[in-house]
């Protein structure tokens, strides 16, 4: 299994997590950003910068993943071409994402992207608490016990 970042978006405090995970179970975890990104210095944890644009960090991530590979990213679009891969993805905030609800999980983003192009203000996601740290950890934890 290799691990891959939508880093652009990534929390600070995830990546960390991340770094550990990378370390302890001496997993390949790569980066992928927009920009230089600073990172411990390990044979496991690598970075790849990509040309600012839309999507192109998830272009990316999805002409390397292989099946059975771990994305991290927020974002559904790219989660669910993901999971099409046969890869997994998880959340920064722990969610693993699945076939079985992510064809709701993009509807329900398209609705409320419509409702913002529309001037609703729909408000933003909540700042990542503890607890969302946890889960992800724990999440983490237990698709690296299982690969």
């Amino acid at each position: 299994m290799h691990i891959w970042v939508d880093a652009d978006a990534c929390p600070k405090v995830i990546k960390e997590i991340l770094y550990r995970a990378s370390e302890r179970r001496q997993v390949p975890l790569t980066l992928v950003a927009n920009q230089a990104l600073s990172v411990p210095r390990s044979a496991y944890i690598r970075t790849v910068v990509v040309a600012k644009g839309f999507d192109v960090a998830d272009a990316e991530i999805l002409r390397q993943i292989m099946a059975g590979d771990l994305v991290i990213t927020g974002d559904i679009p790219l989660a669910a071409a993901v999971l099409d891969k046969n890869a997994h993805a998880l959340s920064p905030r722990g969610e693993r994402y699945s076939p079985d609800t992510i064809r709701e999980r993009l509807r329900v983003r398209d609705l409320v992207e419509q409702l913002r192009d529309s001037g609703v203000h729909t408000g933003g996601p909540a700042t990542l608490s503890q607890a969302d740290r946890q889960a992800f950890a724990n999440a983490l934890d237990r698709l690296l016990a299982h690969a």
